[in-house]
Formats: C-alpha cells, structure tokens, sequence
C-alpha cells in the first residue's frame, strides 16, 4: 500500500496534471545516474534526472505474491547518458532502478513507484531497450550450495584458492594478428599446450577494449577465439592478460591445478544412468563390495 503526499494527492484530483516519470539508476560499481521523459532536467534527492537521455517507459506488468514483475525502458544510445561501449562491458549489468512517478512542476511531490534490477539489454543501431525486473526477481537465482558433481566455485576465489597469478597459469602480452572482434593471434600464447586457455578469462589493459574481461571459447596453439565479440574492435598492439580455463571437474582441479583439496563438488555422487541401471547376470563387480573401489 502507498501512501500519496497530501500534496500530489491533490494534484492527481485535478483536472490537469504536470506528471512525468523519473529513473534512478545505480550501478555496481556505485555510479549513480537520474533520468526523466520530462522536456527538462529535473533535481531532487541530490540526484540530476536528465532530459536528454531520451529514456521513455514501454510496457509495465504487475504480479500478485512471488511471481516476477517487469516492463522495459527505452532510450537512445548517447554520450550524455548510456553508450553502447558501456552496455557491451557489462557495466548495467543488474543495476537497481528506482521508478518515480513526479509533479515536475513541484519535484517535491512524488512517488516511488516501483524497484527494479535491469535485467536483459536489446540493442539496435541507435537505440536499446532495457528489461526491468522486479525485485521478486532474486527468488529465482540460485541460492547456497547445489548438490552437484561439478565444483561451484570459480577458478581463483576465495573457495578455490587457486592463485591465477603463478606464471604457468596466465599469459600477458600483445595482439599481433587481430581476428575483428572475437579473437586474435599472439606469440605469448603459444607456450601454453592447446586448450589450456579455454573457458578461462581474458582483460585487455590498453587499446579500445581496455578493462574489458571476455570468456575464451577456444584456444589452439597461438590463437584465442572468444564467446561473445568485444564491443571494439581488437587491433594490433592491444596488451593482455588471459588466465587458464577449467571446467568444473574433479580430474581437472586434481591434474591441471593439484587443487582437489578445495574442490566444491561432488565427484562420487551417483548419475542417472547409476540410478536407472540394473545387474546382469556374469557381470564384473556384483559381488556386494564397493562399487568405488
């Protein structure tokens, strides 16, 4: 239940109404950004809403007890407010949105409306429309530990402990053979056996991608090749880090990292083929001792 100002409760009675819609968007890394369908810039909270953005609301839906309510927000890509560079990186990635409907006559007169997370970005030539999830939203995501023959934690965190800056484990250097935006070429790579950058992470630290983190889909002797295209792109020159893939299993993390300590999986859980299987008659094993042994 909202509770109306006793001034925008009686602004809403009126014949005609000054109203438009304000967005407060906040993201991860702690920046903030205001924007308005309004004709003009509008201030309040300590926060500039911009009218230039070209921000304007599209279809909303509201959802009773734990389903997931949503709508998009539609804008034009400019320098002013939200660029295409800054899409592609990811940075609005699951960035909280706050919904005021405001009197922009009298800023003071307001309503939160609604508080959202952004979830799926469509982009076109110049323009996007961002999907807004409700905050029911996060009922849906994983929570704790799933029982799973594959480990839960990545490569390098504070559960793994791999520590990604030993030398065997990562390459730096420079691109010499760029591949348009998915991949290139490097003489840094090719000490490394094939694949031992695959699913791994790469950041380039100069160039039009600088700062920008990809997942390597394959890599074969000198060459990287990655699962999404950067948003610029790659030329020669450009410096690098990539760090060693692994895929979750247990015959990895003991192999390749001698981690098998700090594996977060369960390797001896049963599959279904072990759960549908039946005995037959001679088979090897059927004795009553261990299947493990």
């Amino acid at each position: 239940m909202r509770t109306l100002s006793e001034g925008l409760s009686s602004h809403l009675g009126e014949g005609v109404t000054t109203l438009c819609r304000c967005w407060k968007l906040l993201r991860r890394d702690g920046h903030v950004a205001g924007f308005t369908d309004h004709d003009r810039d509008l201030a309040f909270a300590g926060v500039t809403f911009l009218a230039r953005s070209g921000l304007e609301a599209a279809e909303a839906t509201g959802e009773l007890g734990f389903a997931v309510s949503g709508g998009d927000v539609a804008g034009v890509l400019a320098a002013a407010s939200i660029t295409e560079d800054d899409l592609a990186a990811g940075k609005y990635d699951d960035a909280s949105v706050e919904t005021w409907l405001v009197n922009w006559a009298d800023a003071e007169q307001r309503l939160l409306l609604d508080v959202a997370a952004i979830g799926e970005v469509r982009r076109s030539e110049h323009a996007f429309t961002a999907e807004l999830r409700g905050i029911m939203h996060r009922y849906d995501q994983e929570q704790g530990r799933l029982y799973r023959a594959d480990c839960a934690a990545d490569l390098g965190d504070s559960r793994c402990r791999v520590a990604l800056n030993a030398p065997h484990l990562r390459a730096e250097g420079s691109v010499e053979t760029p591949a348009g935006r998915l991949g290139f070429s490097a003489g840094a790579l090719a000490g490394h056996a094939a694949g031992w950058f695959t699913g791994g992470a790469l950041r380039f630290t100069s160039g039009a991608n600088a700062g920008v983190t990809a997942e390597v889909k394959a890599h074969s002797g000198g060459a990287l090749e990655l699962w999404v295209p950067v948003a610029k792109a790659i030329a020669a020159g450009d410096r690098f880090i990539v760090t060693a893939g692994c895929d979750k299993s247990f015959s990895m993390c003991r192999a390749r990292f001698a981690n098998a300590v700090n594996f977060r999986g369960f390797p001896h859980m049963p599959g279904n083929d072990f759960i549908v299987r039946y005995p037959l008659q001679g088979e090897a094993g059927l004795d009553g001792g261990s299947l493990f042994r």
